[in-house]
């Protein structure tokens, strides 16, 4: 995590996003710009959080982990997503991991001075909105999700993690962790390898020293229909 001192574009974001009647004068002063890298947490699963963030940059995914040690993924959020609003309110740990999929920029706030500043009427109608609209969105996921095909899991997930705005023509993926995306997605690695095979075959993907390459995003796309772990993101201004 790497604070980035520029209020100027703290202030352009909080255009961006229509949220300056959101935060009170005592908390934007206290607001900060932070950059994360690809792979980097924001936040990690049973930790005490320290910041809410706001996502105004970036793509970052969210999953949770058993006390087996199985992962499932439960989304992926994009501009505008807060994280750690719940854990920050109510003083308790962090209910899943989150980390960057893209370099991400978020607006971050103490726990502390959230606070101090959660009776404001603007900033904790805001809150209000984003906790139940983020429990609908996880309902969704957790309930529907699962009863996808492989396939449209598979193509949802590689489209997200083969994020727009990679600056290759053909995105890579690592196939260094096709365990762990087995796991994410809710299914066995070899029927994950069957799946990965066919997409081969159909020239969806190819496999390059180790990397899958996206050959044809749009053949991805309509295979996944919509993207399941992405629908609904808000994008507007609240």
């Amino acid at each position: 995590m790497k604070e980035i001192m520029d209020k100027g574009k703290i202030d352009h974001y909080l255009s961006q996003f229509g949220l300056e009647e959101v935060f009170p004068e005592p908390l934007r002063q206290h607001l900060a710009l932070y950059r994360f890298e690809p792979d980097e947490a924001l936040c990690l699963q049973g930790e005490e959080p320290q910041f809410l963030f706001l996502l105004v940059q970036g793509k970052v995914k969210v999953y949770t982990t058993s006390t087996e040690g199985r992962t499932l993924l439960i989304n992926f959020t994009n501009p505008l997503g807060v994280i750690g609003e719940i854990e920050c309110l109510r003083g308790k740990e962090n209910l899943n991991t989150v980390t960057a999929v893209s370099p991400v920029e978020t607006i971050g706030v103490s726990k502390r001075w959230v606070a101090q500043n959660a009776l404001e009427a603007s900033f904790l109608r805001f809150l209000l909105d984003m906790v139940a609209e983020k429990f609908y969105m996880k309902s969704i996921s957790l309930s529907s999700n699962l009863l996808y095909p492989v396939e449209v899991r598979l193509a949802s997930y590689l489209l997200s993690v083969s994020y727009d705005d990679e600056v290759e023509a053909n995105p890579r993926v690592s196939m260094s962790n096709m365990k762990d995306t087995a796991n994410l997605i809710g299914t066995s690695y070899r029927h994950l390898n069957r799946v990965l095979q066919s997409f081969c075959s159909a020239g969806l993907l190819e496999r390059r020293r180790g990397k899958l390459v996206v050959i044809d995003r749009k053949g991805l796309t309509a295979v996944a229909g919509q993207n399941i772990y992405e629908k609904g993101e808000r994008r507007n201004g609240i």
